[in-house]
């Protein structure tokens, strides 16, 4: 290799630049092994071991402030780690290597360069797991497209084939709701709109467990008022109970979990659109005092969540209904999705379920797990480790619940850092919740949703839900998708070349689109409703 030449005036900087990566190094192959050690009982799939040792390296790395050695190593024109999730070693070793080049080290002391190869493995292998997951991506794209099944699903294979002939890769199928005989009918449907399109797809089904979602339960008969700000409630265990009768009363579907509530914790009810505070233990109940409602107050009706961000709920995730369940899920899904899951003991209940009811010649479904509240967030490398450390897992960011569990404030942060710690397990990712929403129900985007599409392209698969114009939001998305991963994967900025200011260099294109030589005509041709 050819020596850098480097002044003296600058090496001295470099050598202290030098000094400091590799103590950093060092720390960070000492507590990432050790924590890597504690993991390794666990460890029974193969191909996820490489996957686990970058996560603790990575853990470890994160566990420093990097801000001054970031900017230290930006001035000198090095990686400043920023983009190392899949890669933290290799990023580290390319840095000592290249500090030592520059710093004149005898060519027998300096750690070696990554290959490019080894460099870019994290980001293969979470390539490899998406498309074995959620199936080969349509048009060239990176990121897959899922859909949420109506009840209209069941009838009839138009619905699936619309969505599948616009461009979804994959299903989702919502236990909470319908049953057995109800969900055959959507996949058998499903795979007759399969023959219908005829590219030899097999389109994955995601099959999501209820888990054990609190929510609210009311008379059906009684009259709703409309709750404000001050106005109080009485949260119950029986609605049919007498006593305070005075004030009106909401129903919860765990009662238990009134066993947990303590005087001012908060409640939130109908994601979010009703906030309330415990002001009072009565007699087992919760006397409640809205703090946030909607100037002209909201109605509080049955089936609408309840959330208690405060309290660190005692409950399984995995339900008695769930267990039921799984007797059609575990031979009928190719992913199961986790709702509510928020622990490595929670995650082994559910291994220890499919075991048991899995045919054995059937291949292993992925896990996907739902990061839906706090303590989930606090727990995700260990509940990661667990479910990936025996059967193949992604991660769904369920920002609904997770947004009124963090507060609105923090979930951009949060979702942020679980792209970053998902991305360092080289474990997939979905998008989810209320993606594209207004087109799909509306047939016309808001702009903050084109943003939040936009962001969507860093994971390895977007979830849309139902409404009328979904085929529409379905080919929308694919062209988003498809033109934004040419700027951007993951953190990393994709220097394409750009066409919109073309004219500065004699060629003059009449666009207004960022026209570049892989530009694809859009999709959009004003909303199509299926009927």
């Amino acid at each position: 290799m050819t020596m850098i030449e480097v002044s003296p005036t600058v090496a001295l900087p470099l050598a202290q630049l030098l000094a400091s990566v590799v103590t950093l190094r060092s720390d960070v192959l000492a507590q990432g092994d050790a924590l890597l050690a504690d993991w390794r009982p666990r460890l029974l799939r193969p191909t996820f071991q490489g996957a686990a040792h970058n996560l603790a390296l990575y853990l470890a790395l994160r566990r420093n402030d990097l801000r001054p050695l970031q900017r230290r190593l930006m001035a000198c024109g090095l990686s400043s780690l920023g983009r190392s999730e899949s890669h933290v070693l290799p990023a580290l070793d390319a840095l000592v290597a290249m500090l030592s080049a520059a710093c004149g080290t005898p060519a027998s002391e300096r750690i070696a360069f990554p290959s490019e190869t080894s460099f870019f493995q994290g980001e293969q292998t979470i390539a490899r797991e998406a498309e074995a997951i959620f199936g080969p991506a349509l048009h060239g794209r990176d990121t897959c497209i899922m859909v949420t099944l109506p009840p209209e699903a069941a009838e009839g294979a138009d619905f699936a084939e619309v969505i599948l002939r616009a461009g979804a890769e994959c299903i989702r199928i919502n236990c909470a709701h319908d049953t057995p005989e109800v969900w055959e009918a959507m996949i058998a449907n499903l795979r007759r709109a399969e023959q219908a399109v005829g590219d030899g797809r097999r389109t994955r089904v995601l099959m999501d467990l209820g888990g054990p979602k609190v929510r609210t339960l009311r008379p059906a008969k009684q009259t709703k008022q409309r709750f404000r700000s001050g106005d109080r409630l009485l949260l119950v265990r029986d609605l049919h109970a007498s006593g305070h009768s005075d004030l009106p009363r909401v129903g919860c579907s765990l009662p238990e979990i009134l066993d947990q509530l303590t005087v001012g914790a908060e409640v939130w009810i109908d994601d979010g659109q009703i906030g309330a505070r415990v002001t009072e233990l009565i007699d087992g109940d919760a006397l409640l005092t809205i703090t946030h409602a909607p100037p002209d107050g909201k109605k509080i009706r049955s089936d609408k969540g309840l959330n208690f961000p405060d309290i660190d709920l005692a409950i399984t995730a995995l339900t008695a209904k769930d267990r039921d369940d799984l007797a059609f899920v575990a031979c009928h899904a190719d992913m199961i999705g986790y709702s509510f899951v928020q622990s490595a003991t929670d995650v082994a209940l559910l291994q220890d379920a499919l075991a048991q009811l899995r045919p054995p010649d059937q291949p292993a479904p992925t896990l996907v797990l739902k990061i839906e509240t706090k303590r989930a967030v606090r727990n995700l490398p260990e509940i990661i480790v667990q479910s990936a450390a025996r059967l193949p897992t992604a991660v769904m960011i369920a920002r609904g619940d997770l947004a009124v569990e963090l507060g609105y404030a923090r979930l951009a942060e949060i979702q942020e850092e679980i792209l970053w710690l998902c991305e360092a397990a080289q474990v997939p990712v979905i998008w989810a919740t209320q993606v594209l929403e207004s087109l799909a129900k509306q047939g016309a985007p808001s702009r903050a949703e084109v943003s939040d599409a936009v962001l969507a392209e860093r994971a390895e698969c977007v979830m849309l839900n139902k409404g009328p114009y979904i085929a529409e939001a379905v080919r929308w998305l694919d062209d988003v998708l498809l033109r934004m991963q040419a700027h951007q994967h993951k953190k990393s900025p994709q220097l394409r070349a750009l066409g919109s200011w073309q004219g500065l260099f004699g060629a003059a294109p009449e666009r207004a689109d960022g026209g570049a030589q892989d530009e694809r005509s859009s999709h959009h041709h004003g909303p199509r409703k299926i009927d």
